[in-house]
Parts: structure tokens; C-alpha cells; sequence
């Protein structure tokens, strides 16, 4: 008996914390207009003040063709991922002390994670996956 009221428990806990964390892009997308003047995004995006975003995860810190980038990012030894996004992303210049990034941050997890889902949609053409 206990042990069917610990799965149900368990169960439910996973149900609900999986609807609480689900990501919404519409929400990423609105959450990337804070990083739109310096980031583009798309197949026809062009690195700005800060490189382009297409392609992002699974991408080497410092590795696109043409962006100057701070020699803290380029030795940062860095592969995106959602983890390391996530936490960089609440604090640039902490995740990666010399950044030329001068952005405050986000630090809401819930925004981060639509963010982090509207980014991913781009492959490294730009293109929508």
C-alpha cells in the first residue's frame, strides 16, 4: 500500500512539474527582443554587435566565422548547452569574467527556459528545424 501511494506521489510530482516547466517559444520569442540589438537570428542574420545566435547549442564558445570575439569567450572552453546557456544567461560577465557582454541578465528560470527554446528552433543555416 505504501509503496502505491509513493508511486502515485511520484507520478503526480513528475505531471505537474513537467506542465510547470513546459516551454513556451512565443514567450522566447518576446524574451529575445532583449537581445535583439546586438543578436540576429534566421537565414539572413549577420553578426552585429554581438554574433549570430543561429546554431547556438551544441556550438563551441567563440567559434563564429567573422565575430570579434573578447579572448575570455574564444579560451572560455565552452559548448553551449541548456545548462551552461541557462547560467550564463542570468549572469554573463560571472559565467565568463572579461566578456565584452554588457547585459544585466536574466534570472527568471521560466523566461530562460522559452528563450532557450525559441534559440533552438534555428539551425546553423538559420533555418527554422
Amino acid at each position: 500500500m505504501k509503496a502505491i501511494a509513493c508511486a502515485t506521489l511520484l507520478t503526480t510530482a513528475v505531471m505537474f512539474g513537467h506542465s510547470a516547466q513546459a516551454q513556451d517559444v512565443a514567450a522566447g520569442e518576446r524574451s529575445f527582443n532583449k537581445c535583439r540589438a546586438c543578436h540576429q537570428l534566421g537565414e539572413t542574420a549577420k553578426n552585429g554587435v554581438g554574433p549570430v545566435l543561429n546554431g547556438l547549442f551544441g556550438r563551441h564558445s567563440g567559434s563564429i566565422e567573422g565575430y570579434s570575439y573578447s579572448n575570455a569567450n574564444k579560451n572560455s572552453g565552452i559548448t553551449w548547452d541548456d545548462a551552461v546557456f541557462a547560467e550564463y544567461i542570468k549572469d554573463p560577465r560571472a559565467k565568463i569574467p572579461g566578456t565584452k557582454m554588457v547585459f544585466a541578465g536574466i534570472k527568471n528560470e521560466k523566461e530562460i527556459a522559452d528563450l532557450t527554446a525559441y534559440l533552438k528552433q534555428f539551425g546553423k543555416d538559420g533555418k527554422k528545424m
